[in-house]
């Protein structure tokens, strides 16, 4: 429902361009996912741009752009990562503003926790967005109410601070100010059980997924980021996505694309791997990541014949004239995130790169770690 009413004259109020409400969105399991996706990207747009000239330069999306439709397809809410600070912004079509209320998961979810939640209430008729309030976690779970029947918590209009500026000066003036309350450590989810929860809640006809299971179960998958995103694709009734062997035949699926990954072929073989012998075994599926001050470049690729089905997990810096820092990790784990033996590889001192080699069995997936965390961060689960 939108509405032709004005914004307050104190608030901030940001426009929202023709061509940000007319963008092509892509596939959702139900118009209220569609909506929900609308209003978050026009809000988006309208805010991330002033943040950046007004006070962040370097404040981006939290999560890869590609992937912000597998949290709107479940819940309403943006994450923005600024200069250490995490903020949500929660958008809103009401007219009257009494309370505002976060879905659950960006609360009690550890890693979707944020220091701030910011109300944005946005006319998309009209053209604009308007910031009317703000919260912290700590405040949110102290203050707030739990409204159980649809998972979110509530905190009254007369509680949140109405000034977005307050923000920044509060942060420049109390910059050890407590933000967040502490939240209940998830189940860790088998396997089989994500499976199970993957197979039910990835038909469409469950209009409200984020409700059909407990909470726990619910926050345990959708904190695991390959999990979600499998069950976004599954609701939309799309094939494997994630298949290295089918990458390798056919091409990087359109989603992997989006989100980083391409293929290349390797010049030389890197250091240990036998010698190839056919085409395929020289190809290489490799994507950026921007970890702390570097650029760095993942490599997957097999060792030997597909059949054969091992494969190396390389991490090396994008300049070749430079190294990977001492103290950096690369980590794998399973697609339920336990490890293995010899699942990791550091640098003890300055390396010219890191590698995993791992055999596995056919459809068998696993889950790549790095440390320090890369930049917009995802989990993703690699099928073999």
């Amino acid at each position: 429902m939108t509405f032709d009413v004005c914004p307050i004259p104190e608030q901030l109020t940001l426009e929202i361009s023709l061509s940000s409400q007319t963008q092509e969105l892509p596939a959702f399991s139900t118009s209220g996912g569609r909506w929900r996706a609308y209003l978050n990207q026009i809000c988006l747009d309208a805010f991330l741009p002033w943040l950046r000239d007004e006070q962040f330069p370097t404040a981006r999306v939290s999560t890869p752009i590609a992937a912000l439709p597998s949290f709107w397809e479940f819940v309403n809410g943006s994450a923005i990562a600024c200069e250490g600070v995490r903020l949500v912004l929660i958008p809103t079509t009401a007219i009257d503003i009494a309370e505002l209320r976060v879905p659950q998961e960006w609360v009690d979810i550890p890693n979707w926790v944020a220091d701030y939640y910011i109300g944005v209430q946005v006319n998309p008729n009209g053209g604009w967005a308007s910031v009317w309030g703000y919260t912290t976690h700590r405040q949110l779970k102290t203050k707030g109410v739990y409204d159980g029947g649809d998972r979110t918590y509530s905190l009254d209009e007369n509680d949140l601070i109405k000034d977005i500026n307050g923000l920044w000066i509060t942060r420049q003036l109390c910059p050890e100010e407590i933000l967040r309350a502490s939240v209940t450590p998830l189940p860790e989810l088998p396997l089989a059980q994500a499976e199970n929860l993957l197979e039910r809640l990835g038909n469409s006809e469950i209009v409200f997924p984020r409700l059909a299971i407990p909470f726990e179960l619910w926050g345990a998958l959708l904190a695991h980021g390959g999990w979600r995103q499998q069950l976004y694709e599954r609701r939309q009734g799309l094939s494997q996505q994630w298949s290295i062997q089918q990458w390798l035949q056919t091409g990087v699926s359109n989603l992997a694309q989006q989100l980083g990954w391409g293929m290349t072929r390797l010049e030389l073989a890197p250091r240990g791997v036998r010698s190839r012998e056919n085409a395929e075994s020289n190809v290489c599926l490799s994507r950026q990541l921007a970890i702390a001050d570097y650029i760095c470049e993942l490599r997957v690729f097999p060792r030997g014949n597909l059949t054969e089905n091992v494969w190396r997990f390389e991490l090396q810096n994008a300049n070749p004239d430079e190294t990977i820092p001492v103290g950096f990790k690369l980590r794998l784990l399973s697609e339920d995130l336990q490890p293995f033996i010899n699942n990791e590889d550091t640098a003890i001192e300055t390396s010219d790169r890191l590698y995993v080699d791992v055999e596995l069995e056919p459809g068998e997936g696993l889950v790549w770690e790095v440390e320090p965390t890369p930049d917009g961060y995802e989990r993703e689960i690699l099928k073999f």
